[in-house]
Parts: C-alpha cells; sequence; structure tokens
C-alpha cells in the first residue's frame, strides 16, 4: 500500500510568507509523487480596494497588498479559514509575526493531523516573567510537534524576483529537515541544514536588533567605518547572548547564512535599519514610522531589543 502523500499547509501570507509561497507552490507540483499539489495558504483576511484579499490572490494569483507584482503559481491557494486551511496538513510552515503566535497556536490546540511537523520562519522570541523562549519552543509546546526552523540572509523582494540566496534550516531531528528542505530548495534559494534549532533561531531573531543600531548609524550620518564597527560589536553580543542562554548553541552556527550572512544583509537592506534610519532624520516613532513605511508588515528589531533588555536587567547582566 503506497504510503500517504505530504500536505503542507502554510500559515501566514505577509511579504515573506507570499515569496516563500512561490518556492513552495513550484516544489509540490514537481515532486507530486511525494507531496499534495495544493499549497493552502491561511490568509489573515482584510479588504484591498473593496475585494477580500483571500479572493484577489485565488482570481489574480497574486497578493496585491504584500507582495505586489509577483505573480503566485496556481496551486497556492488563499484560505482565510485557519482551521480549514490546516486540515490534514503534515507539514506546517509557520511565518506570521511573532507576536501572533500564541494566539494562533491556542487555536491549532488538538486540531491538527497527528503525524504533524512544523517549520518556523519567524524571527523573534518570547519574554515573560520565566525568561525568555523561542518561537519554536511556544509551537512545539502548544501543539505537541516537532519543530524545526529556517533563518537566513532573506529579503523577501529578492527572492521573489528569485535572485540568488542561501538560507539555513535548523532541525533537532535530521529527517524532518530533510523533509523541509525538499519543499524550500530551489536553484536560487539553497537550504543547508545544521542540528542546531537554537543556534539558529536566536541568530534570526537577534540580529534585528543589531540593524537597528546600523540604522541609527545611518540616520546620523556617522560614515561606514563606523557602521562596520557597530556590526562587529552587535554580532559578537549576538553570539555571546546565545551562548549564555543557550549553552547547546555551535558556533559553526553563527557562520551560516542564518549568522552572519544575515546580519550583514538586514544592516545594510532591511527594514528595521531603514525605519532606525528614519527615525533618526524626522524624530517620529517606531511605531507611527512602521505604519507609514511597512504597508501592514511588522518591526521586530525595537520589540526584540526591548525584550533583551528586559532579560538582562532582571538578571543584572546589562554590563556583560
Amino acid at each position: 500500500m503506497p504510503s500517504q502523500k505530504e500536505r503542507v499547509c502554510l500559515i501566514g501570507s505577509g511579504n515573506w510568507g507570499s515569496a516563500i509561497s512561490k518556492i513552495i507552490g513550484r516544489n509540490l507540483s514537481q515532486h507530486s509523487s511525494q507531496f499534495d499539489t495544493d499549497l493552502r495558504m491561511w490568509v489573515f483576511e482584510e479588504e484591498v480596494n473593496g475585494k477580500k484579499l483571500s479572493h484577489i490572490i485565488n482570481d489574480q494569483h497574486e497578493n496585491v497588498k504584500y507582495l505586489p507584482g509577483i505573480k503566485l503559481p496556481e496551486n497556492v491557494k488563499a484560505e482565510p479559514d485557519l482551521l480549514k486551511a490546516v486540515d490534514g496538513a503534515t507539514l506546517l510552515v509557520f511565518v506570521i509575526p511573532h507576536q501572533f503566535v500564541k494566539g494562533i497556536c491556542e487555536q491549532l490546540k488538538g486540531r491538527i493531523h497527528p503525524n504533524a511537523r512544523a517549520i518556523s520562519l519567524i524571527k523573534g522570541v518570547d519574554v515573560s516573567n520565566s525568561g525568555l523562549k523561542l518561537v519554536s519552543s511556544i509551537i512545539q509546546e502548544s501543539l505537541q510537534v516537532d519543530v524545526s526552523v529556517l533563518m537566513g540572509a532573506n529579503i523577501a523582494s529578492e527572492i521573489a524576483e528569485e535572485q540568488f540566496s542561501e538560507t539555513t534550516i535548523g532541525c533537532k531531528n535530521r529527517s524532518n529537515g530533510e523533509a523541509f528542505k525538499q519543499i524550500f530548495n530551489t536553484h536560487y534559494f539553497r537550504c543547508a541544514i545544521v542540528e542546531d534549532v537554537a543556534g539558529v533561531e536566536l541568530c534570526g531573531a537577534l540580529k534585528n536588533i543589531v540593524a537597528i543600531g546600523a540604522g541609527l548609524v545611518d540616520g546620523l550620518r556617522c560614515g561606514e567605518n563606523t557602521k562596520a564597527a557597530i556590526i562587529r560589536i552587535g554580532f559578537m553580543e549576538l553570539r555571546k547572548f546565545a551562548k549564555m542562554y543557550y549553552g547547546g548553541v555551535k558556533d559553526e552556527t553563527f557562520f551560516e547564512s542564518c549568522g552572519i550572512a544575515d546580519v550583514i544583509t538586514t544592516c545594510f537592506g532591511g527594514r528595521n535599519r531603514k525605519v532606525a534610519e528614519a527615525h533618526v532624520r524626522t524624530g517620529k516613532t517606531f511605531d507611527v514610522l512602521e505604519k507609514e513605511m511597512l504597508n501592514g508588515q511588522k518591526l521586530q528589531g525595537n520589540l526584540a531589543a526591548r525584550e533583551v533588555n528586559m532579560i538582562l536587567k532582571a538578571k543584572g547582566e546589562t554590563d556583560k
């Protein structure tokens, strides 16, 4: 009796989610013997020019709000009902702002496939009175599934245009990492696997803090030497923080795409850098600039900086 095909659900449809849906949709079509070829993409429903966004995506095969000008494969099916989107899915791809993860997982409890595995493309950490928690840990504890992560020097618009880039899959279970590599890897989006979930994920979460610093330097017109110093110091502090709180992270992880490459890209081309520069030039708050500049996307670096500062203050380690 043939084994059941894998079914993929993409939870999230913003700029990055839409860009990655193009890759997954094509790969599912090319591996139809192993995968259900339809990619169901959960869309937080909203109206664009009087039409529902999910209808626009399904009719025009384009996310006109978050990834305009890029055609999505016809097998990418937008679904505004979260439970319908995940029904029967064995591979769950999370790509939503990290502040919404708990609420989404609460809705999914007891409603996912018993053999489901998940991967998080979400850059951020959760901070509470009990300390720091990785997004992958929140998903794993909420849904009782194995969770891998994908992070890297991955500007969504460039990937949507099929410009070459690398990324890093961090996993605990190598076979699950390989399964996810099948749906992500292409000739222009090359995936490397490392068995270090915490290291890969912390790089993705903390690099936005470094980018805020780089943007502030740009806003102050301090020059490239100063910016290089900020990036170097920021990267060293990122690595030190990661090893301080997750002793098992591997040194080599910091030199994968998720590490130094992502820091460099984000400090020169990311939205966190851009908004930080605008903050210095205009004097406007980050919240105001987020609304004005990001077309509904969320800023992560300022929130991550606040959360990390809370952790360090609580432990009396801000001087370290």
